[in-house]
């Protein structure tokens, strides 16, 4: 017996900052920490280790159950989860569950069947809760200026482009990867004079003590 298939996707991004989101059906993944804890820093991709096996976890669960989930995490990030080797990634459900499939005895199928239609059921009900609420969509450029604390005016000035181009890239929301790295420079020489600056206030405490 095969899995009832749908159309929904599987969509990974890791912030400049390091922090990494994952998506299912534009609402985001449950890590399942109550199910299956692995990971004490949530979602991983791109290794072996314990974030990418909560993340396997979570989406085997998704659109199997839990047995199954457990058993296979594993050997699904052996064989899908460490080749996520980009920032952004995204994988059709049908993907997965063609894995499952092939992964599956037919009672493990018969009885995931049922699980995965309950929570497709939620999962399509917060889909359409979320179309109807798009004022809560994110956008890369307000994310990267809240994330540094910085205005888009000051982030132009940072890059030395004009500030219509990063208005741009905020209605298109989206940023060129030459902007990503000079970004990703900034913030590493920002934390790097942060270090510096930390230092200097140490040594200069120690002078006056």
């Amino acid at each position: 017996m095969k899995f009832t298939r749908n159309n929904h996707v599987f969509k990974g991004h890791k912030a400049l900052l390091g922090s990494k989101f994952v998506t299912y059906g534009e609402v985001e993944l449950p890590s399942r920490y109550d199910l299956h804890k692995k990971s004490k820093h949530g979602f991983d991709w791109g290794y072996v280790n314990e974030g990418s096996e909560q993340l396997a976890f979570s989406m085997l669960y998704q659109l199997s159950n839990e047995e199954f989930a457990r058993e296979n995490a594993l050997k699904y990030v052996e064989d899908v989860i460490k080749t996520f080797t980009t920032r952004d990634w995204l994988l059709n459900a049908s993907d997965v569950l063609e894995w499952i499939d092939n992964n599956s005895t037919e009672e493990e199928a018969q009885q995931s069947v049922l699980d995965q239609e309950d929570r497709e059921i939620k999962i399509n009900r917060l889909v359409a809760s979320k179309k109807k609420n798009k004022k809560h969509k994110t956008n890369i450029v307000k994310d990267i200026c809240k994330e540094i604390g910085i205005t888009q005016k000051n982030l132009a000035e940072i890059l030395e482009v004009p500030e219509g181009t990063v208005s741009s890239w905020a209605v298109k929301n989206e940023i060129p990867r030459l902007g990503k790295k000079a970004i990703e420079f900034y913030i590493l020489n920002k934390k790097n004079q942060d270090i510096v600056d930390s230092y200097k206030n140490f040594v200069n405490l120690l002078n006056i003590s």
